[in-house]
């Protein structure tokens, strides 16, 4: 087994160790939608039915990029798509680097299109890598999975405290904004679990991204899997950097504050710690387009396979609509425009950041 598929493995078996919840907090138990008692409709009213990047969802929600590049990857992602072509939603894929190294693990990732033939798919390739391939090698990876976007995620403190990390981001920008200018797809820049900032995203939109995920703190802590690497490998430095580390970054609900502050036309995914239809309801209030969800569909997926991962995304599908139907939202356009009350500490930084004007949507 070649280090990049033995890694591939070990990220996906640690994943599974750690806790649902990873250190941080979304905050986004700080965002309150208001209820409507008399909310004007009926539950049958309300669609949850949109469009993102020109493809049409029954529900905002995308399960998130998460696996591929070793043999057991292949059924996991069988399942996933398999669930979302039926339930009409969409997914990424795990980073494609380890195909595209090595062709022989590409039917990991190519299972995706096989099983999911009209659903939305998102390929995957780390932004360090932007400086090690050009644009035919990005081609090939959007040729694997059929790709419908391309994902360029953004990784710096796992890479560095990963024992193998490359933390090398000089440049990455620039290089960015000459692959979203060549690249077929549209690209969509992604956090790892740490948030992007109002910064960020003002230099992500000027090079050219398509949408942004934000990918905060509160879910998946990759800082901890590369922690528990490192301890397995015997390095007690970059295990204690992890810890130390390993509630860094911004909470999703301040992240989709950030970036709708920096750019409010942007389309945006809410992902990190989304749980439930609750949540997905409260991120798009707050700001976003979409939601994203990983370790809870991961999970089905090893434990029940499709039928499982259909049953866990069609209850949170089923959440959504009640949520939208006590704030009195027929659609999720008028989702988007219903007020949002803040408390805590999203209140104490969206006030400090001053990102409250980010909450003014036509």
């Amino acid at each position: 087994m070649r280090p990049i598929e033995r890694r591939k493995v070990e990220h996906f078996l640690l994943s599974l160790r750690l806790t649902e919840e990873g250190p941080g907090n979304t905050l986004l138990g700080d965002v309150h939608l208001i209820h409507r008692a008399a909310p004007e409709l009926d539950l049958e009213d309300v669609d949850t039915s949109t469009e993102f990047l020109g493809h049409e969802f029954e529900a905002p929600i995308m399960v998130e990029g998460m696996t591929g590049g070793f043999g057991l990857a292949r059924d996991v992602n069988a399942a996933i798509a398999s669930a979302v072509e039926e339930l009409g939603l969409g997914m990424g894929v795990g980073s494609q680097r380890a195909a595209l190294e090595d062709p022989e693990l590409a039917d990991t990732f190519r299972v995706v299109r096989e099983a999911a033939p009209t659903a939305f798919v998102v390929g995957n390739i780390g932004a360090a890598q932007l400086l090690e391939y050009d644009v035919e090698a990005l081609e090939r990876a959007v040729e694997m999975v059929s790709a419908d976007a391309m994902a360029v995620h953004f990784n710096p403190l796992q890479e560095c405290v990963q024992p193998e990390g490359e933390p090398r981001f000089r440049g990455v920008v620039e290089r960015l904004r000459e692959v979203c200018s060549a690249l077929s797809r549209p690209v969509i820049a992604k956090e790892t679990g740490c948030g992007f900032s109002r910064e960020d995203a003002a230099l992500l939109v000027s090079a050219g991204v398509s949408a942004i995920d934000v990918s905060g703190l509160g879910g998946t802590s990759f800082a901890a899997i590369e922690g528990l690497r490192a301890r397995m490998m015997g390095d007690g430095t970059l295990y204690e950097m992890s810890k130390t580390f390993a509630g860094w970054g911004l909470p999703t609900a301040v992240s989709i504050l950030e970036v709708r502050s920096a750019s409010p036309d942007v389309p945006l995914i809410a992902s990190g710690g989304i749980r439930s239809g609750l949540d997905v309801a409260k991120a798009i209030a707050l700001g976003a387009d979409m939601a994203g969800i990983g370790l809870p569909v991961l999970r089905c997926a090893i434990e029940g396979g499709a039928e499982a991962v259909k049953r866990y995304l069609g209850r949170v599908v089923r959440e959504l609509r009640v949520a939208m139907f006590l704030v009195g939202a027929s659609s999720v356009d008028e989702l988007k425009k219903k007020p949002v009350v803040l408390s805590g500490a999203l209140l104490q930084w969206a006030q400090q950041r001053g990102l409250l004007s980010a909450l003014s949507r036509p």
